[in-house]
């Protein structure tokens, strides 16, 4: 007993093992997604992220501990984004087509999400360091943590924001566009993208590659437009 926990103490400072464990976990909730159907429950970030919480909690590893050998996922981030420009490139005819409405929904929602979460904020008298960090919470992870941030936010709140802000928007999208009885891909992805991120944008390539495609244009431009949006908003309300 005593050599088993020695050896995890040894394994539990290699940084690749925490990458295996994330890696494993993936896979293992993706399949558990499939086995689904894809439901929208059974969303993988989600899974990933219980049975994730679940080793550290076992073990009683930090999370600081954690990172340092999952970080690679993290970096990953990055340029899984920009590989999102190729179906968008593959189906660029079909975007121009709809680059107007595109354009005047991106104002629309990225403007009424920054004026919830401000009008929440303000009526529940939260304390402006959370609502820094609250505001970027519908943008990718890597920009949200920077404009969070740079505007005196806690980008550690804010990563955990954007995150729930994913998996609720991947699980609630397709059972809301169904009630709505919205059948055009190209809204439903653009929807997704636009309110859920990177996670919703992996649920609308379950879903449809136009779809996908869509959530992918949309993830970005809000991501650009919100980099603008939120400092200005913030800056005339302190």
């Amino acid at each position: 007993m005593g050599g088993d926990f020695s050896l995890w103490v040894y394994l539990a400072k290699t940084p690749l093992l925490w990458l295996t464990v994330t890696l494993t976990a993936y896979v293992l909730a993706d399949r558990i997604a499939a086995a689904t159907g894809r439901h929208p429950i059974a969303n993988p970030v989600l899974i990933t992220v219980a049975l994730v919480g679940a080793v550290l909690a076992i073990t009683g590893t930090p999370y600081g501990a954690y990172f340092e050998g999952a970080q690679f996922v993290h970096f990953l981030l990055g340029p899984a984004t920009v590989v999102l420009a190729m179906p968008l490139y593959e189906r660029r005819a079909t975007v121009l087509r709809a680059l107007a409405p595109m354009l005047a929904a991106l104002a629309a929602g990225s403007a009424t999400t920054l004026a919830v979460v401000i009008g929440l904020a303000r009526l529940l008298d939260i304390p402006q360091p959370i609502l820094v960090s609250l505001a970027p919470k519908s943008v990718t992870s890597g920009v949200a943590m920077g404009i969070a941030e740079a505007l005196g936010g806690d980008p550690t709140l804010t990563a955990i924001l954007v995150i729930l802000t994913g998996i609720i928007g991947a699980i609630l999208v397709t059972p809301m566009m169904n009630l709505l009885r919205i059948s055009d891909m190209r809204a439903r992805g653009f929807a997704a993208g636009l309110a859920a991120h990177g996670i919703g944008t992996a649920r609308a390539f379950q879903v449809s590659e136009v779809a996908g495609t869509f959530a992918g244009i949309a993830m970005g431009l809000n991501a650009f437009l919100t980099a603008i949006l939120a400092p200005l908003a913030l800056h005339l309300l302190f």
